[in-house]
This record gives structure tokens, C-alpha cells and sequence, in this order.
């Protein structure tokens, strides 16, 4: 069974992973940072989330030898210029607390009227194979903020956000949506679907 190792502890990252992968890579085995030992987590100082994505599958390549995979992802929101971007995971202050940066986030835009509240969650997933060769792909997916949490699935700003293309017209948060429906039209769904198929080029080929 070939191992594959993603660069995350957080285990809805891992069943997200697992799901998307299982259709174009059977038997492939996905591990997280807890199946592992444990090393050094770079900090992720780059302005983009390429190249934070990089920074940790090649310090995670380096560290199991393993085929690594990273992602960075955030929420980029019209009426804040973009932010809170890269910063997403610790836009209340640094810890990675999802309820104060949701508090927060809606607090910034409490006075913004529905059509200013476009928003689009971000993703890159970079691969790094053991001989060194790495790709990147990427996903977004456009939606808006909501004036206030709703749903009890996914994480991170996934209660404040409704994702654009939903069928039947429906107006479901990220964190209402079943699992399934939520790959279908995810950033993270969209680079991972992406990169599925180049990593099976690349298992194959070596």
C-alpha cells in the first residue's frame, strides 16, 4: 500500500483528503502529523498560500520521507481588501481559534450591507515527492458572509459563509452542508481533485 502524508493534524483535513483521494487512488493510505513522528513545524511566513503550502510539504517531505502533501487555505473578503487571507487561521490573535475569528470577522462587517459582503475562500495544495519534484494546484470558491453562525459541521469560518452554485437554489452555509456536497464545489475539493491525478501519474511513474 502506498503511504501518502498530509501535513495536518486536523482530522476533518484527513477525511476530506481520504474522500477526494479514494476515487482516483484506491489503497492508498493518507496519514496525518499524529501517525507520524513528530518534527519541527516550519512557521508559515510567506504572503501567499502557495507558498506557505510549500514551506510545510517540503519541511514535512524532509522530515518522513514520505510523499507529502500541504495545503494553505483561507477566507479573502471584498469589503476587508482581501483579508483576513493568509492571517485566516489567526485573525483574533494567534491562536487558531475559529469562534473568536468568526466573532471577529462579523463584528468588522456588522454595518455592511448584504451587497458588500462577496467573499471567496482561497487554497493551495503543493505535493513534494521524495525525489524532489513538486506541483502546486489551487481552488477558490466564491460566496458571501452571513450576519451570524449557522451549522454545526466543517471549521474555520465554514458557519459564516454560503458558497455560491449551490443546487436547487439552496442558501446552506459551508458548515450545513453535507460532506459530499461540500467537496463537490470546495477550494480545498477543487485542488485536491486537481492534484488526484497527478499524484497517481507520479506513483505510477516511480
Amino acid at each position: 500500500m502506498t503511504r501518502v502524508f498530509l501535513a495536518s493534524r486536523n482530522a476533518k483535513k484527513l477525511a476530506e483528503l481520504r474522500r477526494i483521494l479514494e476515487d482516483a487512488l484506491p489503497g492508498v493510505e493518507v496519514l496525518g502529523l499524529d501517525a507520524v513522528a513528530s518534527y519541527d513545524e516550519p512557521a508559515e511566513t510567506e504572503p501567499t498560500f502557495a507558498g506557505n503550502a510549500v514551506i510545510k510539504a517540503r519541511a514535512g517531505r524532509e522530515a518522513t520521507r514520505l510523499v507529502t502533501i500541504a495545503d494553505d487555505s483561507g477566507l479573502c473578503v471584498d469589503e476587508l481588501n482581501g483579508m483576513p487571507g493568509v492571517l485566516s487561521a489567526r485573525w483574533s490573535g494567534a491562536a487558531k481559534d475559529d469562534a473568536a475569528n468568526n466573532s471577529l470577522l462579523l463584528a468588522q462587517l456588522r454595518d455592511t450591507p448584504d451587497e458588500r459582503r462577496g467573499a471567496e475562500f482561497r487554497c493551495a495544495v503543493a505535493l513534494c515527492m521524495p525525489d524532489g519534484h513538486e506541483e502546486i494546484t489551487q481552488g477558490v470558491m466564491r460566496g458571501r458572509i452571513i450576519t451570524a453562525e449557522r451549522g454545526a459541521a466543517g471549521f474555520g469560518y465554514d458557519p459564516i459563509f454560503v458558497p455560491d452554485g449551490q443546487p436547487d437554489g439552496q442558501q446552506l452555509t459551508s458548515a450545513e452542508l453535507k460532506a459530499e456536497d461540500k467537496d463537490a464545489i470546495s477550494h480545498r475539493g477543487q485542488a485536491l481533485r486537481a492534484l488526484a491525478p497527478v499524484l497517481a501519474r507520479l506513483l505510477t511513474s516511480h
